[in-house]
């Protein structure tokens, strides 16, 4: 009888132990919110777990999901605000996280202020009043300019060869203004060289990392035609990227 009772006490004693062992090694998932300062929702947010280097997007609406759990750091990312890390709690398992991104701080160069107008009639006509000199200079250059010039002065001397006048011809396609360098150089500077230490891409090859994710598809010629990379190419080259950096890391015989 005595065998019985412990037998079954060690039954229960082994349930609760590997109860408890499963729900504390059980997979968890953060959920949550990004918002901007003024409580709009924000899209193309990038969110990692910086533990596990499990990364993922914000929805249209500003939400997230990535797996975690308690005292695991998040960090979230985006073009134009400040980075933003979240150390994640028990309460934010049960209960959606809210995050709140602020606009990064423009410094804006000084402006050099001319003197104006002090109403010291002594002042101002030392000040605005230019030498007569320089006056007479600009009057002459303008006199100049608008007399009419002799044609026998653009004339055809005899012998000369003149070219005959015609409907023109064309002298090919118009040149882009950007390259993919120029592109690279542009995303590298835009992004900023932690966005890709973050991707754990050492810093001597984060130019050959941006030249294999634009060699793996991404559309630019709009961007190269112009010369102008928009916010919403920059978001649309990080969601690439996200498609890209697994086989980048990956031996070079399988890429």
């Amino acid at each position: 009888m005595l065998y019985k009772k412990l037998s079954v006490k060690f039954k229960l004693l082994f349930l609760l132990t590997s109860f408890l062992f499963i729900n504390s090694n059980a997979q968890n998932y953060i959920f949550g919110k990004v918002t901007s300062e003024d409580n709009s929702e924000m899209p193309d947010v990038t969110v990692i777990n910086i533990r596990t280097d499990e990364r993922t997007m914000t929805n249209r609406d500003g939400h997230f999901m990535v797996s975690g759990r308690a005292g695991d750091e998040l960090r979230f990312v985006r073009v134009g605000y400040e980075r933003l890390v979240k150390k994640v709690s028990g309460e934010n398992i049960a209960s959606p996280l809210n995050i709140t991104l602020v606009r990064e701080t423009i410094l804006i160069p000084e402006v050099e202020v001319k003197q104006g107008i002090t109403g010291d009639l002594k002042i101002d006509a030392k000040n605005l009043n230019r030498p007569k000199k320089v006056e007479k200079l600009n009057k002459d250059i303008d006199r100049y300019i608008a007399q009419k010039s002799d044609p026998r002065i653009l004339a055809a001397k005899p012998g000369e060869f003149v070219q005959p006048k015609g409907q023109g011809f064309s002298i090919g396609k118009v040149k882009n203004k950007w390259d993919d360098i120029d592109l690279g150089s542009y995303l590298k500077t835009a992004l900023g060289e932690e966005y890709f230490t973050d991707l754990k891409i050492d810093k001597s090859q984060i130019d050959h990392f941006i030249g294999y994710v634009l060699a793996g598809g991404f559309e630019r010629k709009t961007i190269l035609k112009y010369g102008f990379c928009s916010d919403a190419d920059l978001h649309r080259f990080q969601r690439f990227v996200l498609t890209r950096i697994s086989s980048y890391r990956a031996p070079q015989t399988q890429r």
